[in-house]
Formats: structure tokens, sequence, C-alpha cells
């Protein structure tokens, strides 16, 4: 696995590796950005394909004007293991959160939004296979149901997959067989439109409070978040989301503000990233303005990033 971290050189590269594994993909830095995120390995176990993707990009697209580039040999099933994102397929848009998985059809137009710091991986399928188990949807594109029999079992497959990787040494017929496996649980696996806008529980008070705290934390990495997205996303009203926050004493801003600080000075103290500059932390943690970022950290905490930095580390050195 590679990272490109020149905006530029990066960008070339990235380009090319991933049109060889996904295909003739074309990519848009994300604004105000000038540390480019993009890492893509390729894994295979008897035949099947599984390509981990990491990027911060702005926008990954291909248009219709590329048809003549498309490979109508394979869907792929894409599983967002980190960060958040969009997918629009000829129209259609699907919203990706940690765990979300979506059946992508490998022609037509297609283009993928980054919220941020995102990782999914991305398993092959024959397109063949999957058109006949579907039989009359004529959409090879949706997203699958966390609720549904089927559904559940293509998670579970999907995050065990992910997390034990692929295994070049096994045949042919395991890859066969795990494909089989896959296709065969599609066609009852959708979520339907009645299924959609039920994934936030029916929570009141303090529980829907943590709740929400908990969402927060998980979509710190996006440069975009806000109350607006984020009472959109958890389908309440702006002041509802505010009033929540208001009972403490604070606001969803000074949360998220505080909770992306906090994130920035764990990072600043690892030792494991002392080789990692202070704007690729800020950025990492959805602040795009290093000189504010300085500002409220110093607000925070009293100190510099640089000289909170050092103290820690050297007191670490110290202690060991």
């Amino acid at each position: 696995m590679s990272t490109y971290q020149s905006a530029h050189h990066g960008l070339e590269n990235w380009t090319r590796d991933l049109r060889a594994a996904c295909g003739h993909f074309d990519t848009e830095l994300a604004y105000n950005r000038s540390l480019f995120i993009g890492e893509l390995s390729n894994l295979s176990r008897g035949g099947l394909l599984l390509a981990n993707l990491r990027t911060n990009a702005g926008v990954i697209k291909r248009d219709r004007s590329n048809a003549d580039y498309d490979n109508d040999q394979h869907c792929f099933l894409v599983s967002q293991r980190s960060g958040y994102c969009q997918i629009t397929q000829n129209g259609q848009a699907v919203q990706l959160a940690p765990g979300d998985i979506l059946l992508m059809d490998s022609t037509g137009s297609i283009e993928m939004r980054p919220f941020g710091l995102i990782e999914h991986a991305s398993l092959s399928l024959s397109r063949n296979e999957v058109c006949k188990q579907l039989g009359s949807r004529s959409n090879i594109f949706g997203k699958i149901s966390s609720s549904k029999a089927c559904g559940r079992m293509l998670h579970v497959l999907m995050d065990q997959l992910c997390r034990e990787g692929l295994d070049g040494q096994d045949s042919i017929v395991e890859g066969q067989a795990m494909q089989s496996a896959f296709v065969s649980l599609l066609g009852s696996a959708f979520e339907t439109d009645d299924a959609r806008g039920e994934s936030t529980p029916a929570l009141q008070g303090n529980n829907l409070r943590n709740y929400v705290q908990k969402v927060i934390d998980e979509s710190l990495t996006q440069p975009g978040l806000s109350p607006v997205g984020l009472a959109s996303r958890l389908n309440i009203s702006v002041r509802h989301l505010y009033r929540l926050f208001e009972e403490q004493d604070d606001s969803v801003c000074r949360y998220i503000q505080r909770a992306r600080l906090k994130r920035s000075a764990d990072d600043l103290i690892n030792p494991f990233l002392k080789s990692e500059s202070i704007t690729s932390i800020a950025y990492k943690w959805g602040f795009t303005d290093s000189a504010h970022f300085s500002r409220s950290f110093k607000k925070q905490f009293e100190l510099s990033p640089k000289d909170f930095r050092a103290l820690h580390l050297q007191q670490a050195v110290g202690a060991a």
C-alpha cells in the first residue's frame, strides 16, 4: 500500500492506481486541503478481488462520456469502513456511514463525495451472476439493509472478509464459492424505501443527546460537519438539536470544536505520530484553517500546538 502526500504527484499516482483497480475514474482534490491522502491496496483470494481505499479527495467520479472505458464484467459491493460519503449513480444518491454496504454497478455515471477522510473496501462480483440473481431489478445500485436477514448476513460476511483480509493461496474453487455466497444473498438484501430514515433510534432526553454526541464523535473528520447537516441526518429539527446542548449550558458548535481539539491533542502527544505535521493533524480532525486551529488550541490548552507537543513528548521521554 502506498500513501501519497504531495497533492500533484500524489494525485497522478492515485489516479493511475484507482483506474487500474476500479475503472476510468477522475479525482478532484477537496477545497482548501493542502494535504492529499490517497491509499489503495488490492488483495485476491481465488480470483475474488478486494480493493481497500482510504482518501480525503473532494470528488471521485466517472462521467457517461467515459462509457467506452466501462468494464461491464463486474459489480462492486462497497463497505464503508470509516467516515462518511455520498455515492451517486445515474442520478440516484445514497449516503454511507461507517458499517453501511452498497451495491454499485461498474457501468454508467458514478460520483463519490467523501466528507473528510474515509476508508472503504470494494469487493468485485461477477456482473453477469449479479444480474441473474436480481432478476427483474433493472438498477444494479442500492444500499444493503441492516435489518433484513439476508442483509445482516452480507454485513457479517463483508466485515469478516475486511478484517481477515484475503489469502492469495486459496483455490479458484473457494473463490467461486465465496462469490456465490455473496451473490445469492443480494436478491432479498436491499433496503426498501419504507426502511429509509429509520436508522435514528427513537430516543429522548439524555439518551438522545448521548446518541447525538456519538454521531458527532464519529464525524469529526468531516470539515463540513454542521448543526444543519447533523439535524438532517438525525431527522430532528435544528432547534431541537440546539436545545439538547443548551440544557447542559453548552452548544453543539462548542462541543464539536472541543471534541476536535481533544482528538488533535491526543495525536500531538502520540509518539508514533511525532513525524506527522501539526497542520496535517488539524486537517485530519476537520479543521480547514491552520491559523484558526492554533488560536483555538491555545485558548483551550493554554499552549500553542507546537509547545504542547514538545512538552508532552519530553515528559514521555523523561518518564521512560
